[in-house]
């Protein structure tokens, strides 16, 4: 079983083959020889800064050339890498750079002025724009500290919760291991194959890809960000084998025209999470690739289930050092096809986090027992394997009924013009909450919303269709493409309103 890091693994591959080719950044290839030298500069430089073992470091930086061996290099120098969206902005930024308290800050130049507008205190941490530590690359000196330990922190990641603040999760090198050999799993890449990686390094679905060419004979296809415009086409260009998705990316795939690329790509696999039943043989007969879907968490390496037998709507099964259980809210076990919280257990502690960074409360609530309880929602089908059923707290109580938030938006986005949508609860004249719907129609469409309102009514239970309609040009995402509903507004001014 794994109970090691990843570093060790590392310094090997690129001592005995340091020409073999562990990534491409938009087609400019980077050997393990490459990345491990530019690695071991920016650890030495990294103490030159002062950075100690332990010693928090804030990046704030998209997806580029430096991103990969400045990561590298945080780990090889014992420091902790703490990854800030680079779309974050205002208060949200501001508590996670006081939070963090970190030693040393480094952010692209375009958002340095974000940075100094948020108001966050950086105390006595020296704020660095990603241009400069490119001379920290070319060191060419030997790093010679000891390697971390298994346990140690690598990161702290910060959730993008939709209530109260963001809590970091703390997750140790053995973790980012875990969730590479997960992803090995889901994926099942053959040698050779190559893996087109859209997803930022600041969110885990980036993250956890980094130690797969450690283990497997595969390259990392990267570009800057996520584009379904260019899609299939960077597919092909890059030579992909493999594509990840989460959030409403196979959604936002299946909205755009048909194109001859549809079944000229190359791609044979589409792994992640979040692919709703209703498009899942879409999805697959458009684009002639399988489908292999997953669940999990950061604060269990990522990964949890995957479905490597095609049941369509399922997460699959546990990997192996994992089990999985269904509890209700008194913590006993539910009847087999009832749904219950999904609570995470394992006999190998390194592959669930430690807590949250500075957070008791939330960590107790999360860890009990030794198990990780998810705050998700699922239920088993009659064979075993686990059905996704949404966040717990993602949903609304309207006329004394908890609607799912995932229940209806799928719904809402089987409306042939809607390209994305989402709900939220907003308050109401009388009882608890009224359900507010956001829609984003296709390009070319134009959406009515009395007659998206008649249209569910057709297929939602009463309590389910949304009282108000907004018509958005846009959505704030998250790194993982899903939709910010944090952003969204709460007020009823200005929406279609059905009761009106």
């Amino acid at each position: 079983m794994i109970a090691a890091g990843f570093l060790e693994l590392f310094l090997s591959r690129s001592r005995n083959t340091p020409e073999a080719l562990f990534a491409r950044f938009d087609g400019r290839p980077i050997t393990f020889g490459t990345l491990a030298g530019m690695a071991e500069g920016c650890a030495i430089e990294l103490r030159r800064q002062a950075v100690r073992r332990g010693d928090r470091v804030a990046v704030m930086m998209r997806n580029g050339p430096a991103v990969l061996p400045m990561i590298f290099g945080l780990a090889r120098a014992g420091a902790v890498w703490v990854p800030i969206n680079a779309q974050l902005r205002g208060p949200g930024l501001a508590y996670v750079l006081e939070h963090c308290e970190p030693a040393l800050v480094i952010a692209d130049a375009e958002v340095i002025p974000t940075i100094a507008q948020s108001g966050g205190r950086l105390g006595s941490a020296k704020l660095i724009t990603g241009g400069d530590i490119e001379s920290w690359f070319s060191e060419t000196a030997e790093f010679d500290a000891p390697l971390p330990m298994p346990e140690d922190c690598l990161a702290i990641f910060y959730t993008s919760g939709t209530t109260g603040p963001p809590k970091g999760v703390m997750l140790s090198h053995a973790m980012l291991r875990f969730a590479s050999e997960a992803v090995a799993l889901v994926a099942a890449p053959s040698s050779g194959d190559v893996l087109l990686m859209w997803e930022p390094l600041y969110h885990i679905g980036g993250a956890q890809l980094l130690v797969l060419p450690l283990i497997r004979d595969v390259t990392l296809a990267m570009v800057d960000r996520f584009s379904a415009r260019r899609f299939w086409q960077q597919a092909r260009e890059y030579g992909a084998s493999h594509i990840h998705y989460l959030g409403g990316i196979l959604q936002l795939l299946l909205k755009q025209p048909a194109s001859a690329l549809d079944r000229a790509h190359g791609v044979r696999v589409a792994w992640g999470g979040g692919c709703p039943a209703d498009i899942w043989r879409l999805f697959e007969e458009r684009f002639q690739v399988e489908i292999r879907e997953a669940y999990g968490m950061t604060e269990a390496s990522s990964i949890t289930t995957y479905n490597h037998h095609g049941v369509v709507g399922s997460v699959g099964r546990p990997v192996p050092w994992f089990e999985v259980s269904l509890r209700d809210p008194a913590g006993n076990s539910v009847a087999p096809g009832e749904r219950g919280e999904i609570v995470v257990h394992t006999n190998h502690k390194e592959a669930l986090f430690a807590g949250y960074f500075r957070d008791p409360d939330a960590t107790a609530r999360a860890l009990r027992g030794g198990a990780l309880w998810t705050g998700d929602l699922g239920r088993f089908n009659p064979d075993g394997d686990l059905i996704f059923l949404g966040r717990i707290s993602d949903s609304v109580r309207c006329r004394g009924e908890n609607v799912s938030a995932w229940e209806v938006e799928r719904v809402v986005a089987a409306h042939p013009d809607v390209e994305d949508c989402a709900i939220i609860g907003v308050a109401a004249d009388i009882g608890e909450q009224e359900i507010k719907l956001f829609v984003r129609p296709k390009e070319g469409a134009a959406i009515d919303p009395a007659e998206l309102s008649r249209w569910l009514g057709e297929r939602l239970a009463p309590y389910q269709n949304p009282r108000y309609v907004a018509v958005v040009e846009s959505f704030e995402r998250t790194p993982s493409q899903r939709i910010a509903k944090q952003t969204l507004q709460h007020g009823s001014e200005g929406c279609w309103d059905r009761l009106a």
